[in-house]
């Protein structure tokens, strides 16, 4: 069983919140209707609309925990809030909520952040003439922690969001991957300058510097590795009707490695492969190369390669669970708050440690307020 919270005591988190309505149209508290929206977001709703439908039915249990001295907020009351309320700021009371819940360990490894995006498909607005809304976010991989996230009007903007979001995250002590679009120079600089390790996949986007790694292997694995230094590490995973057998493989740079007078911040290189044997007996590979800025151990790069797998994880959750590609939010603020909501939801059902499947979760939460209660405690791992 879960451990059970004051439910009100999380408005506190929200007090910090500018409220942006003129003060006479404030017969809502901010606090309430922030926290109203967290626990029908955790319990499946989509939006303004659905967020008052569930608050109208839990009345009995929200009058227990929030004062509501003028009732249920309106639709376009929580509409017009969420609207209003600057996305960073909103984000940072979650950032309180999780530090206070879930306090850092000084011995414990880096923390693995996995920066990556996704498009929020349904909110598209060809009337005004704007294409879906793109969300690049950061989550911690092995703490299925939904960090922060900036919002961008198309994928291709993902390079100028990912320095937005650095900015709001506390790299020290911290392991950051992302995917060949954030291997640029800038992003690494940056990662480092805040005292972080950075991970990142080196594709086509990259081409000297994908051709440099790749020569660099190929000529030592025709020697099978015999005159090469490197720290190595292999998995082997069996399920879904396959085999997948990885190797991970981590070598300082070399000192005539080209791209290190433009690049001096990489202090390592590495290659994962991963071995696929189907159920039919045929076999295929895939081979990936990434730059790191620190010469971590085998085990430790394998798991932050593989970490990232994490947050693109999250994210067919949120499709799968949460219907985000379904949902028709065009108002850009609001879309972005929503989508926040959501993968803050997914973090506070992912560490609660009922064995059920997410949709299990919400759905319990949905039908009963002691399971919800349980959800909001968030350090329940």
């Amino acid at each position: 069983m879960g451990k059970l919270i004051d439910v009100g005591s999380i408005a506190s988190y929200f007090e910090s919140l500018h409220d942006p309505r003129h003060t006479r149209n404030r017969k809502h508290r901010l606090v309430d209707i922030s926290v109203i929206a967290v626990c029908a977001i955790i319990c499946g709703c989509d939006g303004p609309t659905a967020i008052h439908r569930w608050a109208i039915e839990a009345v009995p249990w929200l009058t227990q925990h929030l004062p509501l001295a003028n009732g249920i907020p309106s639709r376009d009351c929580i509409r017009r809030l969420l609207i209003f309320l600057k996305p960073e700021a909103f984000q940072r009371c979650f950032q309180d909520w999780v530090a206070d819940a879930i306090p850092t360990d000084d011995d414990q490894p880096n923390r693995l952040i996995a920066i990556d995006g996704k498009t929020c498909r349904g909110s598209h607005d060809a009337k005004h003439n704007l294409g879906p809304l793109h969300i690049v976010s950061a989550w911690a991989s092995e703490e299925g922690i939904a960090l922060g996230q900036v919002a961008t009007e198309a994928k291709s903007n993902e390079i100028t969001a990912i320095p937005l979001l650095l900015d709001q995250l506390d790299l020290t002590k911290a392991i950051v991957t992302i995917d060949a679009m954030g291997c640029q120079k800038d992003i690494v600089e940056q990662i480092v300058d805040g005292g972080g390790i950075a991970v990142i996949a080196v594709k086509d986007n990259q081409p000297k510097l994908k051709e440099a790694i790749e020569a660099h292997f190929h000529k030592h694995i025709e020697r099978d590795l015999e005159d090469l230094q490197y720290r190595y590490h292999e998995t082997r995973d069996d399920g879904h009707g396959r085999i997948d057998e990885r190797s991970y493989y981590l070598t300082k740079t070399p000192k005539d490695f080209a791209p290190s007078e433009d690049w001096p911040w990489i202090k390592a290189i590495g290659y994962a492969i991963r071995l696929t044997t189907h159920a039919d007996g045929t076999e295929t590979s895939d081979v990936r190369y990434f730059l790191s800025t620190r010469y971590l151990s085998g085990k430790r790069f394998s798991e932050a390669v593989r970490g990232h797998w994490g947050i693109e994880s999250m994210h067919w959750t949120l499709d799968v669970t949460f219907r985000e590609d379904d949902n028709r939010t065009r108002e850009r603020t609001l879309a972005n708050n929503l989508s926040w909501l959501r993968r803050f939801a997914v973090t506070l059902l992912k560490r609660h440690p009922a064995k059920d499947s997410l949709r299990g979760k919400m759905l319990r939460c949905a039908y009963n307020t002691d399971f919800l209660t349980e959800v909001l405690a968030l350090n329940s791992l």
